[in-house]
């Protein structure tokens, strides 16, 4: 457990860089320049995701009970599901529905860490899922203290590839990745 903890400190935690210390955040780019600061920013995220992979596959082989969620959670868990891989292309495909969500990434996050807490009980799991949901509405509290970001007009076109775009990876997800990538199939079959 201790692994995964450590791996969302550190991927978490520089992600709230820009929410809790943002003038600093600032002078640190400046002084190292754009490119050193991202690089940094990557490795210490790309070793807290590793982490965070490792960390909760071995917190899986020693499950701690926390709650028993009805199986009625498992449909609204799908349905929750519904829309986050539409925000997440939404995200990189400006259009009406990037200007409506404002922050389709966040959303995408917030609905499927609440999906997911929702269809499973364990202590690995409410760590990992809400420490996201967590961080995520903490940001979007922070993002709405900046200045108003300019959206791209965007498209029509944008907004239907993201929505079939995002419905087929819901589905290859639901029927296939997920069981492949994870080792639980959400169908439950």
């Amino acid at each position: 457990m201790s692994l995964l903890v450590l791996g969302l400190i550190l991927f978490l935690g520089v992600h709230s860089v820009s929410i809790v210390a943002r003038p600093w955040r600032d002078a640190t780019m400046a002084r190292l320049g754009e490119g050193p600061w991202k690089g940094l920013y990557s490795l210490v995220s790309l070793v807290g995701f590793v982490l965070i992979i490792y960390g909760y596959g071995l917190a899986r082989q020693s499950p701690v009970v926390l709650y028993t969620p009805p199986m009625a959670l498992r449909h609204v868990a799908m349905l929750l599901m519904l829309p986050v891989f539409v925000l997440l292309l939404a995200a990189y495909l400006p259009g009406r529905i990037q200007r409506a969500a404002k922050h389709p990434m966040l959303l995408a996050t917030k609905f499927w860490a609440l999906a997911h807490l929702l269809a499973n009980g364990m202590l690995a799991d409410v760590l990992l899922f809400g420490g996201f949901l967590a961080w995520a509405v903490a940001d979007r509290i922070a993002v709405k203290r900046r200045p108003a970001k300019a959206y791209a007009q965007g498209s029509t076109v944008n907004d239907v590839l993201a929505v079939l775009g995002g419905l087929v990876i819901y589905g290859v997800f639901v029927l296939w990745a997920h069981a492949w990538l994870f080792g639980v199939n959400p169908m439950g079959r």
